[in-house]
């Protein structure tokens, strides 16, 4: 694969205006300084489709898609971005010369364009199975059985693994794949060491399911689930593609490339387990849905949904295995700042079921009445214990104890812990006490883990200026922010900003940057450069974010020593040692309180 400089990229944005690129595929509407279009991403019925000509983006305020005008060639052609360059260079009059890449980045690229058509073009087989193939009957049956229809299926390119041993297997070789692309894409498994080389002849990983293809959030198949049609003692009900350079499971949220349009709407999301469950919620019109790939969030996951969202509304299986799911997505959750609330479903049912049985408005109205998290969790671990007995009673509330443990912010977790104590009737100085008490181990490890407080809105803005206002930017340059930014987790978005050949006055510059992003970072940046006026204007406060933010390592840092020092079993020395780091600390923030820039005279 070959690597086009940055200077042609640039030559090529300054030569193309946005604006005449994308009025070449449909009319845009002038609005003021910008120009607007029904999006051509989604179907919407009010223009939210903004087009930048003095910034040089394009942005839709429905879907969150948006970026430079790579970007748009990109999405509107589906094509990669080389061949978007080179679209746009031709229509420029500029021929594009690339320069050879490293091997490995070769070879990794190519893997990645081969795995993605095979992909692809299996979805396409699998569905053809379901779809018109006599074997797909059991599936089609199945599929009925669920109140899946045959334009649902169509929708969501729902498909049918035969429970053959090598269907699969031997349609793709007669495509001309190798056997090394069909091992790499988990879709086909090795029989022994000289078949994971390529040598010989592997057999299906999908055999007899109901298949569901998983895609990325801008529609690319990337990977499976698969449905077992009958039941098999000892087979795994649901099976998924393994992870793949394609496939990473806790980056993934199942229905995200359909409802990121509905979850920006609502700002809430609505999170079930099953990919039957989504559908059947997204078929009948409840659109802002979500599934992790999984029983449970990961970081990763929420910090994608939080891009969309402010609300999380969990509507797991009613069963114990739920409840587990729900406990286990609440530290990832909770670390993003989503407000947590819980669908309370009747015992045996879950959202699929209960949508057939009840109807759209019924179900509605549950998710209207979720409680929040704490309070559900409150009331099931005190309806699940005789509260006459002590001990099981503390026993209960010891364990709320530890979820309430969880939050972040002090004065939800005091308000919750009244509430919880009210609920166990005992005091809330009782109940505090059963909280988990920081070990030396976890009051050592705090100073290495953690997430910063407050920083998202500091980092965004940062960005922001330091892409809009030059003298912002050579302030920012100017201190040691590649050292700060190191000890500062959550700061990688504003370390490439400061990284880039970016000069706030020129677009090409912008736009050279913004296409070095991923489809999903440069819908975000597109999206906090694209008003018309910038939301902070006054230079002083970037000058106070960037000392807050570069302060909060050593804040987090000096406050976990003072919780490590009031450990009982220190010795002297280790006392003494960890007052001198403390008095260190606090000098180096009493340097970081005097105004950015300056001395003292």
């Amino acid at each position: 694969m070959g690597t086009i400089p940055s200077e042609t990229i640039e030559q090529i944005a300054a030569a193309n205006d946005i604006v005449e690129v994308i009025g070449s595929y449909f009319p845009l509407k002038r609005a003021g300084a910008n120009f607007k279009a029904l999006c051509p991403f989604h179907q919407e019925k009010t223009p939210s489709f903004i087009v930048s000509p003095s910034r040089q983006t394009f942005h839709c305020f429905g879907c969150g898609v948006g970026g430079s005008l790579f970007r748009f060639v990109m999405e509107y052609e589906h094509v990669d971005f080389p061949s978007a360059v080179r679209k746009l260079g031709e229509r420029a009059g500029i021929t594009v010369v690339e320069s050879r890449g490293a091997a490995e980045e070769d070879r990794q690229y190519q893997t990645r364009r081969k795995l993605l058509k095979l992909h692809a073009e299996a979805s396409e087989w699998f569905h053809q199975n379901l779809i018109k193939s006599e074997r797909g009957e059991s599936a089609r049956r199945y599929l009925k059985g669920r109140g899946i229809k045959g334009e649902i299926a169509k929708n969501w390119q729902l498909g049918y693994a035969p429970d053959e041993w090598d269907a699969f297997g031997n349609w793709a070789r007669g495509q001309g794949y190798e056997q090394r692309d069909l091992l790499a894409s988990g879709l086909v498994k090795a029989r022994d060491e000289n078949d994971a080389q390529g040598r010989q002849g592997g057999y299906d990983r999908f055999r007899g399911r109901v298949m569901f293809p998983i895609y990325n959030d801008i529609g690319e198949v990337i990977a499976f689930s698969g449905r077992l049609v009958k039941d098999e003692e000892g087979a795994a009900k649901y099976l998924n593609s393994p992870e793949t350079p394609l496939f990473r499971k806790g980056n993934m949220l199942f229905g995200l490339h359909k409802s990121k349009r509905s979850l920006i709407e609502a700002n809430c999301a609505i999170v079930c387990e099953g990919q039957l469950d989504l559908i059947t919620l997204f078929e009948t019109g409840i659109r802002n849905v979500v599934a992790p790939q999984g029983t449970a969030f990961t970081e990763n996951q929420a910090r994608i949904l939080r891009r969309f969202v402010d609300e999380v509304v969990l509507c797991f299986d009613s069963d114990a295995a739920g409840a587990k799911a729900a406990e286990r997505s609440l530290d990832a959750l909770l670390q993003n700042d989503f407000i947590i609330r819980v669908v309370e479903l009747p015992q045996g049912e879950d959202p699929d079921s209960l949508i057939r049985r009840e109807g759209k408005e019924k179900f509605e109205k549950r998710v209207g009445n979720a409680r929040d998290f704490f309070d559900y969790w409150t009331e099931r671990e005190a309806a699940n214990v005789d509260l006459s007995s002590a001990g099981a009673k503390i026993q209960a509330a010891r364990r709320t104890a530890e979820i309430i443990s969880r939050i972040g912010s002090d004065p939800i977790r005091n308000e919750v812990i009244y509430k919880a104590a009210a609920r166990f009737d005992l005091p809330a100085t009782d109940l505090k006490k059963l909280m988990p008490k920081l070990s030396r181990r976890s009051a050592e490890s705090v100073q290495h883990d953690f997430e910063p407080v407050g920083s998202p809105q500091k980092i965004k803005q940062l960005c922001i200026l330091a892409l809009r206002d030059s003298e912002v930017r050579n302030f920012l340059l100017a201190q040691p922010w590649q050292q700060m930014l190191a000890k500062t987790p959550g700061t990688e978005l504003l370390c490439r900003v400061l990284s880039a050949d970016v000069r706030p006055e020129d677009p090409a510059t912008i736009a050279s940057f913004l296409a070095s992003l991923g489809p999903e970072e440069e819908a975000i940046v597109s999206n906090w450069i694209s008003p018309k006026r910038i939301p902070y204007t006054d230079r002083g406060l970037a000058y106070q974010w960037w000392q807050s933010l570069t302060a909060e390592p050593l804040e987090r840092e000096l406050e976990a020593l003072k919780n490590k020092i009031r450990l009982p079993d220190l010795t002297a020395g280790e006392v003494v040692n960890l007052q001198k780091q403390i008095l260190d600390l606090q000098e180096q923030l009493h340097e970081f309180s005097r105004p950015a820039g300056r001395t003292d005279t």
